[in-house]
């Protein structure tokens, strides 16, 4: 029989079968089609306890009182940006790239890398906000885990590090193929702990004083996806690390050609005759070191005539034999470069003319050429200006004044920057190459938002190697999930996604990329073209989190308990429907 008081209704269906009663609950929409009245099954209710069937039914009809009928909300867990992170993970396959089979471990896993989008933290903290008793979010909830502790998570990180090469084999598989190109650089993170062999101190490019270091490079594909990490000790040299790279990139991922692209720290002369320059399929891209620019001004091979008209040009050096190298000017990174020399000799001068007045004061006069020179270098080279000036220092007098022909030397090299390749002008122009070479800047922008922005990779505090290892290769994995949502969400987030209107509005590849018509208006007036708030993807993250999984207890004698959401805002539907993937999971 069939119950209804508007176009949506339960329908119950009785039937006996070997003297047994069925019933079947169905979720049905009435409607009219040609004078008759029609159902549609919508759903399937069987499947839910009586007093829940119940409930629906007589909420149908209009039967429960306005303030709820007593019905308790116990718990309410932000799920919003559980469903987006998650629901994007299995959208783009990562689940399944991290193993194929459905276990414990690649369920934690997952969590792992969720949890590192939406809150990264330590594996306590992690564990803590997972737990039932104790969640933040949905996540436990969603994946099943909810009474995970924190040794489980450190498992997990062992069993995920130990599949880290075939991870990347697929990762390598769906983003690289033979004739592409792969950036590559490097960076480094401080260390807090004392345990880590991987710990030394270097250089620390966070500027970190007293903090040993790890160092880990980044391999991504031309769009800056990330493919590949790996970590070394803290005290390795930028070129050092490249030759397990290359075996990476040509025996685990199997590709024959393929164009190497790494600054001139990266991929040196040294590096280039040692490592490179043999292997057959294998060609590069990078940039030439200020003194070999400086050589190849002194020899007229680069002259200011060779940017009359075009900013870029190709030269040929004996230096370099089967090599092109691509000669670029920039004027405004050249004014740029002069403004900074200035105030930076302007600054100097001003510290060597304390020292001299103290030489020529009556009380307390500064003497002698030991202590005068003691306090001279100290300070001359605080800003790295000591080789444009010609200091003289007496017993009792000291006198300073600017090498002017050497500051013109470098001057005229302002801007100047000289991009080194094999690669054939037939396969790769002038232009396509200078955009390989700038195109390593999606590389530092993955490092930002794993040190700082959005993941967190430091502070270290994991003490064992392969667990320093797991954790940046989890970041890494991370920054993949973030980097396709990125690509998503753009509209919504002050990246710019027209990419095309960007590059219609670019007048030299040497300049700097501008921003498009539609992110300049993103910026300006801080709102998308339909008048919603514009957000990082942090704070949009923050919003989608106010769309609640709340817990419900019915008023019933039975107690019963069931889940709602909580009605999405329009701002979250978009983001819900650029991502493709459902709210509920």
């Amino acid at each position: 029989m069939a119950t209804r008081s508007g176009p949506v209704h339960v329908a119950t269906t009785r039937r006996k079968y070997k003297g047994k009663v069925y019933e079947t609950h169905l979720l049905r929409r009435s409607y009219r089609e040609g004078g008759q009245v029609k159902h549609q099954t919508v759903g399937n209710l069987s499947h839910l306890p009586p007093n829940i069937i119940d409930v629906i039914r007589r909420g149908l009809r209009g039967e429960l009182p306005a303030d709820g009928g007593g019905f308790e909300i116990l718990r309410s867990l932000p799920h919003g940006h559980v469903a987006a992170v998650l629901g994007t993970l299995r959208k783009i396959g990562l689940e399944s790239i991290i193993a194929s089979q459905p276990s414990l471990e690649r369920t934690l896993a997952v969590a792992l890398v969720v949890m590192r989008v939406i809150r990264p933290g330590s594996k306590l903290a992690t564990a803590r906000r997972l737990r039932s008793e104790s969640a933040c979010c949905s996540l436990g909830l969603e994946l099943d885990i909810e009474s995970v502790c924190e040794a489980d998570l450190y498992r997990t990180m062992d069993w995920l590090v130990e599949r880290q090469h075939r991870i990347e084999a697929k990762l390598a598989k769906k983003h690289l193929h033979d004739g592409t190109l792969v950036l590559y650089d490097v960076s480094s993170s401080y260390y807090t702990g004392t345990h880590c062999s991987l710990a030394r101190f270097g250089h620390s490019r966070d500027g970190k004083k007293g903090f040993p270091q790890i160092v880990y490079g980044l391999l991504c594909n031309a769009e800056g996806c990330p493919v590949a990490t790996e970590v070394f000790e803290g005290n390795t040299a930028d070129p050092k690390t490249l030759s397990k790279q290359i075996e990476k990139i040509r025996g685990r991922f199997g590709l024959r050609r393929v164009v190497l692209v790494g600054d001139r720290g990266m991929i040196t002369t040294k590096r280039i005759d040692e490592e490179l320059r043999d292997i057959e399929g294998l060609d590069w891209i990078t940039a030439l070191r200020a003194d070999a620019i400086k050589k190849l001004a002194a020899e007229n091979i680069v002259q200011p005539a060779l940017f009359d008209q075009r900013d870029l040009a190709e030269v040929h050096s004996p230096d370099y034999p089967g090599e092109r190298l691509v000669v670029c000017r920039n004027p405004s990174l050249a004014h740029e470069r002069a403004h900074k020399r200035e105030e930076l000799l302007q600054a100097t001068e001003k510290n060597l003319e304390k020292i001299a007045v103290a030489t020529r004061r009556e009380k307390r006069r500064l003497k002698g050429k030991d202590r005068i020179g003691l306090k001279v270098g100290r300070v001359i080279n605080r800003h790295k200006m000591a080789k444009h000036f010609i200091l003289e220092i007496g017993e009792e007098s000291f006198a300073y004044r600017r090498d002017e022909a050497k500051i013109a030397e470098e001057a005229a090299l302002d801007g100047l920057y000289v991009v080194r390749t094999s690669v054939p002008r037939e396969c790769l122009g002038s232009e396509s190459t200078v955009r390989a070479y700038k195109d390593l800047a999606k590389v530092e922008r993955a490092f930002r938002s794993m040190k700082t922005v959005d993941l967190k990779v430091r502070p270290i505090y994991h003490w064992l190697d392969n667990r320093v290892r797991a954790h940046v290769f989890l970041c890494m994995l991370a920054y993949y999930l973030e980097w396709h949502m990125r690509e998503k969400l753009g509209p919504m987030l002050f990246d710019d996604e027209d990419k095309e209107g960007a590059q219609a509005l670019r007048t030299s590849i040497v300049a700097p990329a501008p921003r498009s018509d539609s992110a300049r208006k993103k910026d300006r007036t801080k709102r998308t073209d339909d008048g919603a708030p514009v957000h990082s993807l942090q704070t949009l993250l923050d919003d989608l989190g106010t769309l609640a999984k709340n817990r419900v207890r019915t008023p019933d004698p039975a107690g019963a308990e069931f889940y709602q959401l909580t009605v999405p805002t329009d701002l979250q539907r978009q983001a819900f429907e650029l991502l493709e993937v459902p709210i509920a999971l």
